[in-house]
């Protein structure tokens, strides 16, 4: 486990709690939400009360192989080849085929990967826009056909929220699209889906759900009416994580994370996470490490770098996660690591196949990404970012 972490600031450097319960601040959330075992057959109902005769199913070659489940109507089409971190030649294929197809309904089955381009299909498929044209906050004009988003794995939450992640190859970062035109007609959420996640996927998946209502709850943008989502989303996965790793068909375990999942999307549409994503992205966009893998690698990292600026809130996630409360930086450091670690998390960048030689240059990525770090409770300077990755190394 690395030692001397975290840097404690100087006293100067800590800033006060910005949860403002007078502080405006606007929810959307799907308009249909169904949510337990066995509602995967409400996408047929909905299909058909809606008059759907040509779904679009947008999913990675894994769930694409399972979409008779869903039991769609009409001359369903599948657009399976969704990457786990996809770029922009990918979302470009997928619209392509949707203009061909024109579907009435277009269908993300999988991951948040699936998902995100489901989104972008759905605002794209017609109209001429440019992706770059609609990068950034509330620029879709709007969309023309129905959205439905059916996760098979707990941990991004992206069927409950606005934002889509596409991968600039050119450049390497993360390009974000944020739209309430691209919000779900309906979120099905069945954790009898999540059961043939593996075991690692699902550790690391989970500690990404964990990591939205964190960085959402110690967030200069937190707010009450997201925090009791973001605080009983921790307590969840410190409930039910280790449980679904040990034994995937706990059905009991399996909800408990796919509610923990939700509630993480929840937290990432009005308030959306600060530095730990921000620090987690360019392991992925330039290594290749999957998202919730890189954010459960770096989640210990940066809830230690925050403490000092939000003490009492870092308190109750350990207290959330049933870990010991401490009040000390190092100690909480020590605390997460081993939690992640403990569900057989590789930890070290070095096993993941990143190069000590780019951790100068994927600290300059990170610490360009202001979206996210214009929101962390403290300042995160690049030689600090740098810091983490060598700590982390």
């Amino acid at each position: 486990m690395p030692s001397g972490w975290p840097p404690v600031p100087p006293s100067n450097e800590i800033e006060p709690t910005m949860t403002n319960a007078f502080t405006p601040i606007e929810i959307l959330r799907p308009t249909i939400l169904e949510f337990g075992n066995g509602t995967i057959t409400a996408a047929a109902r909905f299909a058909e009360r809606i008059g759907a005769k040509r779904p679009l199913v947008i999913s990675d070659p894994f769930n694409a192989r399972r979409v008779d489940t869903l039991a769609l109507p009409g001359a369903v089409k599948v657009f399976g080849d969704v990457k786990p971190e996809p770029d922009l030649p990918n979302l470009e294929k997928a619209v392509a085929m949707a203009k061909e197809a024109k579907p009435d309904l277009v269908v993300g089955f999988g991951g948040g990967s699936a998902m995100d381009l489901a989104k972008l299909v759905a605002v794209m498929c017609t109209s001429d826009v440019a992706f770059a044209d609609i990068v950034g906050p509330e620029k879709v004009a709007g969309r023309r056909v129905a959205l439905m988003q059916i996760p098979t794995t707990s941990g991004t939450g992206s069927e409950a929220g606005t934002r889509a992640l596409v991968t600039d190859p050119v450049s390497q970062n993360k390009q974000a699209v944020q739209s309430r035109f691209m919000l779900a007609d309906i979120a099905i959420v069945d954790p009898d889906l999540t059961m043939t996640v593996p075991k690692e996927v699902t550790a690391a998946t989970g500690v990404d759900a964990l990591a939205h209502c964190v960085e959402a709850y110690t967030s200069r943008k937190a707010h009450p009416t997201i925090d009791l989502y973001a605080l009983e989303g921790a307590r969840l996965i410190g409930r039910y994580l280790e449980r679904a790793v040990a034994d995937g068909g706990d059905r009991e375990a399996r909800a408990g994370l796919s509610l923990a999942s939700l509630y993480g999307g929840y937290c990432l549409g009005p308030v959306n996470t600060t530095a730990g994503h921000a620090v987690a992205y360019p392991l992925g966009t330039r290594h290749h490490v999957a998202h919730g893998l890189a954010c459960a690698v770096i989640f210990p990292h940066t809830l230690a770098f925050n403490m000092p600026a939000m003490e009492e809130k870092t308190v109750a996630v350990l207290a959330a996660l049933g870990l010991p409360q401490q009040r000390d930086a190092k100690l909480a450091f020590d605390a997460t690591y081993a939690f992640c670690k403990n569900l057989g998390i590789e930890m070290r960048l070095s096993a993941l196949g990143v190069p000590k030689s780019d951790l100068g240059v994927m600290a300059d990525e990170a610490h360009a990404i202001r979206r996210l770090l214009d929101n962390n409770p403290r300042d995160l300077s690049r030689d600090a970012i740098l810091n983490m990755y060598e700590t982390a190394f």
